[in-house]
């Protein structure tokens, strides 16, 4: 069962990456659930409807999204934590960055299938 559940985790990881590079907001927004909580690599918290609004208007632009390295742990049958290593370049709010960063998201299983309901991102720094 639990790798079935991790393989259909990295499936929408990968779904969700691609999303986040095209900024397609109704795919974003089927894999985002509505009640999301999301630390910012600031601290600051936004919600799904933040985040769609983002991409909507170009706020956030992924110009470059490379995976490194997946880490997915299976909770139960409809949880599950994935923590990813990304290399990515873009702008965010007209500001431009490029590097690692290290996202961790909880994948919960609902009517609709697997969303991110909760998460955070962090620069990655490694020596």
């Amino acid at each position: 069962m639990n790798s079935a559940i991790e393989t259909q985790i990295r499936e929408s990881e990968t779904r969700l990456y691609a999303a986040m590079s095209a900024s397609n907001v109704a795919e974003l927004d089927a894999l985002i659930a509505d009640n999301l909580i999301f630390s910012g690599p600031t601290g600051e918290l936004a919600t799904k409807a933040m985040d769609l609004e983002l991409h909507r208007t170009g706020g956030t632009q992924f110009h470059e999204l490379l995976p490194k390295a997946l880490e997915i742990r299976v909770l139960s049958e409809n949880i599950a934590l994935a923590s990813a290593h990304i290399f990515l370049s873009g702008t965010y709010l007209g500001n431009a960055f490029a590097g690692d960063f290290r996202y961790m998201r909880v994948w919960r299983r609902g009517e609709s299938g697997w969303q991110v309901a909760g998460g955070s991102v962090t620069p990655y720094n490694y020596s």
